[in-house]
């Protein structure tokens, strides 16, 4: 299980670095082209692959707190870190999409 947890993990990293690199490519080829809206396109593409990468590093702290030898502390430990990450998850939905993510979505146009 503590395999599974540090693969969870590394495809958490890989989508934040190959999804920050993407948005970055994005970018540089949408400025060439003179294109508006660079800089937000740029902001959302980036903080989706933070929220996703997050996802993963949560669903692999909970692998290998909970499946490994769950104590008490490991436990605590655990949900301090999901609690940082919920809100970092909660903060980036935000900051992208101008609501919390349990507010209905406004029509808006998909990138």
């Amino acid at each position: 299980m503590e395999l599974v947890g540090r693969a969870v993990d590394a495809a958490g990293v890989a989508i934040i670095v190959v999804g920050t690199l993407l948005a970055t490519v994005l970018a540089a080829i949408r400025l060439g082209r003179r294109q508006a809206g660079v800089y937000r396109g740029y902001r959302r593409r980036v903080g989706r692959s933070i929220l996703l990468g997050l996802e993963f590093l949560v669903a692999g702290d909970i692998i290998r707190t909970v499946a490994v030898a769950p104590t008490y502390a490991s436990v605590g430990v655990l949900a301090v870190i999901v609690g940082i990450r919920t809100f970092l998850s909660f903060s980036l939905e935000l900051e992208i999409t101008g609501r919390w993510p349990w507010q209905k979505p406004v029509a808006e146009a998909e990138d």
